[in-house]
């Protein structure tokens, strides 16, 4: 029976609904998305993270008033979201662990290195910027990463962006969409793939950053698959493992469009970082034959493939041998590899002119008019290679100290696969190996710590370590 004091509170309801309800379904659908990219990140730390995430593959492509980035936006709503979670927890322990220290050294360098800078200190203080946000991606991981629908959130971000621009990029390989200098050949009406991220090498550094994870959650969905008794569990995992097969092929095709040499071997080193993380006689027999294929295509045997992938592929170890760019006469089948050679060269001798502190964070391009040699007078912003780089804007401490913060993060990675157990957590701590080394080998050829993506690859390092830290079962 209806009361008039229930029919009272139904018909306020009603008006409330109607009152809320009716101004949201009359706004625009891009106020309805600004106003849920608002509160959702507020929710919890894990939801402004994966924002801040998702946040690196919009950067140059979505334009938000102000001329904000999605980052910009991302960055104060996730420390708004942190801040009041740890408020509402005062009790909990961070327990960042040694981990944390090796941060501290890096980012204590890298400040000193800027307040010393001959070129001054707005560059510094940027990269400083740039690397204090993946500091922050890095905190919440560890310390926010609890349940398991918050590990399935940051991985599904850590995923989603370069899927996305995985597709972004191959649409872009197959139409010819870009600018001249991206073709391929002359010949040929592709062009070299570049997602949202304005340069192939950075876009191909971005999935090296996404796709061993996938493919290592594609090998233990299916073993899952066939191991399950029970045909609803069979047919999920089997239904879960075909996505991750299709966005590894996504991304691996994605990658081999992109023509970035220094991602291709980056590429083979992650697979061997993954073999290493797998352990066993497989790990040795996969390690062997990756060895030999890589030596092969290096050493000659590019003749087998392609002469446009051949070309490129040869042309790698050219590319690790440093010689003086001034000494050699440029034709047009050496410019690439001497042109790159003079931006190495360049950090080479900012390196020998301030050992201790380099030039500044941030400061290779100023600097760089002071030690070009010969004809090479436009920088191209980084030196092709990460470690000349940060010798030469922060000298061999930062250079040392990078390696210190890389090196705590894989020990302690190695340590927490040891005692992994769950099919799931052991799968994705071998992808987190993969990435850091596919990272890592790149490094050797690019400067992949730009366009924010230090986010990414900070986010990833903290994934592992909060999953090292979780209790078993989670």
């Amino acid at each position: 029976m209806i009361t008039q004091r229930t029919y009272a509170i139904s018909l306020r309801n009603i008006l409330l609904v109607a009152l809320i309800g009716l101004p949201i379904g009359l706004m625009p659908w891009l106020w309805l998305l600004g106003i849920a990219l608002v509160i959702v990140p507020l929710l919890h730390p894990v939801l402004g993270l994966g924002l801040l995430v998702l946040s690196v593959t919009a950067q140059d492509s979505l334009s938000l008033p102000g001329g904000l980035t999605l980052t910009q936006v991302a960055v104060p709503l996730a420390v708004i979201s942190y801040g009041l979670w740890l408020l509402a927890q005062p009790q909990r322990r961070l327990g960042l662990e040694r981990s944390t220290a090796a941060w501290s050294v890096f980012l204590t360098v890298l400040l000193v290195a800027t307040s010393v800078s001959p070129y001054g200190p707005g560059e510094g203080l940027k990269e400083l910027w740039r690397w204090g946000v993946a500091f922050l991606a890095w905190c919440i991981a560890v310390t926010a990463l609890r349940r398991p629908w918050q590990f399935v959130v940051l991985i599904g971000c850590v995923l989603a962006g370069p899927l996305v621009n995985a597709l972004i990029g191959l649409n872009q390989f197959a139409l010819g969409d870009g600018p001249a200098a991206f073709r391929i050949s002359a010949d040929l009406p592709y062009m070299r793939a570049y997602g949202t991220l304005g340069q192939p090498n950075s876009f191909a550094a971005y999935l090296n950053m996404a796709w061993p994870l996938a493919l290592a959650l594609a090998v233990a969905t299916s073993r899952i698959a066939i191991q399950r008794q029970l045909p609803g569990w069979r047919l999920g995992y089997a239904a879960l493992a075909l996505c991750f097969w299709s966005g590894t092929a996504i991304l691996l095709g994605a990658l081999a469009a992109s023509f970035s040499r220094g991602a291709w071997i980056g590429a083979a080193i992650g697979l061997i970082g993954l073999l290493l993380a797998l352990g066993g006689r497989s790990a040795r027999a996969g390690l062997l034959v990756t060895g030999c294929v890589v030596v092969l295509l290096v050493l000659g045997g590019a003749q087998m493939l392609p002469a446009t992938i051949a070309a490129r592929l040869s042309s790698i170890s050219s590319s690790l041998r440093l010689f003086d760019p001034s000494t050699v006469t440029v034709t047009p089948s050496n410019f690439a590899v001497v042109e790159r050679m003079a931006q190495l060269w360049a950090g080479w001798k900012m390196f020998l002119a301030y050992p201790l502190l380099g030039v500044g964070p941030g400061n290779y391009t100023n600097a760089y008019q002071d030690f070009t040699a010969g004809p090479w007078f436009a920088s191209r912003g980084h030196a092709h290679n990460y470690y000349m780089q940060i010798a030469a804007e922060a000298g061999l401490l930062g250079l040392l100290a990078y390696l210190a913060l890389l090196g705590s993060i894989v020990v302690t990675l190695r340590a927490g696969l040891r005692r992994a157990n769950g099919p799931m957590r052991q799968a994705t701590l071998i992808g987190i190996c993969g990435i850091i080394a596919a990272t890592a080998g790149h490094n050797l050829f690019e400067h992949v710590h730009v366009l924010h993506m230090t986010i990414q690859i900070a986010a990833v390092w903290g994934l592992g370590l909060a999953l090292v830290r979780s209790p078993e079962g989670t």
